[in-house]
């Protein structure tokens, strides 16, 4: 082997070692520069809430440069997409809902992407429950009651809906109780709920933001609240667990997810700084009063929960053989 032949066998040889040390060295040193996080709908709304109280606390705690970048449309899948085909470096960061993760992939066959197989679960944001209201005026004082007048009045039994998590959650109590009830669609909660006040419809289950202040406001009754937990903000109003309904669980939430392939001391990194956020008092409070539960799973506990979910969710749209335009 001639000399210029050893010297290129060693510089090839040294690359691989001075390529992983400086992608180590890269880790150690994260963030070095601004983290972007994706929210897939419109500043001002929920998720973009959620986002930017936990991303200041973040930004604050770590002195990382942050950025919120909204990318709208598709009820949130257009981010989501965006986010599962960037470096997987921790510098994209999504603010993922559980409509368009959990609840996209279990109505849409096409989806371009999986949200535990694009991602890797960091913390969840917040979660809370849905909120089951009828007419102050009805007769029905529970939720035996409202099935059991459903059956007597078929032809008048309907429910509002305003997206597939509150299509799925209704026919998921239609499933476990048998009642009938015609799905009517609104373009908001807002609507859906104003037309049970109106008497255009029988019932509507709606996240609660819209929900409670009618309820407060005697403008609606509520029955229940989703799940196994009563709301803290109508802690009158029994679980759908107490109602004698314990599979009618549907709750919605929001967290952080970053590209499968992220490094594992990016991902610890990021986990343990947007939990020291969320478990900040202050965002704790501003979280609650939006009537949301604040942090949850992280994680493995996290991704579990979502392919449960995800299952949960299959088995309601092939039981109810529902559709949905993607």
């Amino acid at each position: 082997m001639t000399r210029f032949q050893r010297t290129i066998a060693c510089l090839l040889t040294s690359l691989p070692i001075a390529f992983a040390a400086s992608h180590a060295l890269a880790q150690a040193d994260f963030p070095n520069r601004a983290i972007h996080f994706v929210v897939g709908f419109a500043a001002g709304g929920g998720n973009d809430i959620f986002a930017r109280l936990v991303v200041q606390k973040f930004q604050e705690n770590t002195g990382a440069t942050t950025v919120i970048d909204n990318k709208v449309g598709a009820g949130g899948r257009i981010a989501a997409e965006f986010v599962s085909r960037q470096p997987p470096d921790g510098y994209t960061v999504l603010v993922g809902a559980s409509g368009q993760m959990a609840i996209a992939a279990a109505i849409y066959p096409k989806l371009g992407y999986h949200p535990t197989k694009s991602f890797i679960a960091l913390n969840m944001i917040a979660s809370f429950p849905l909120v089951m209201v009828v007419s102050p005026d009805h007769p029905a004082k529970t939720v035996k009651e409202l099935v059991a007048w459903a059956k007597a009045h078929p032809d008048k039994s309907n429910y509002g809906t305003s997206s597939p998590a509150f299509t799925i959650a209704s026919e998921l109590l239609k499933l476990k109780t048998g009642m009938p009830a015609v799905a009517i669609p609104y373009k908001g909660t807002n609507e859906s709920n104003l037309s049970v006040m109106a008497g255009q419809t029988l019932f509507t289950i709606s996240d609660g933001p819209p929900a409670i202040p009618l309820v407060k406001g005697g403008k609606t009754r509520a029955l229940a609240v989703t799940g196994s937990e009563r709301s803290p903000e109508i802690p009158e109003i029994p679980s759908m667990a107490e109602a004698g309904f314990p599979e009618v669980d549907t709750q919605l939430w929001s967290g952080f997810f970053v590209p499968t392939g992220t490094p594992a001391p990016v991902v610890a990194k990021l986990t343990a700084e947007l939990g020291r956020a969320l478990s900040d008092a202050g965002v704790q409070a501003s979280l609650r009063k939006m009537a949301v539960n604040p942090g949850g799973p992280t994680g493995e506990a996290f991704q579990k929960r979502i392919d449960a979910e995800i299952k949960t969710y299959s088995d309601v749209v092939t039981a109810a053989k529902l559709t949905f335009e993607q």
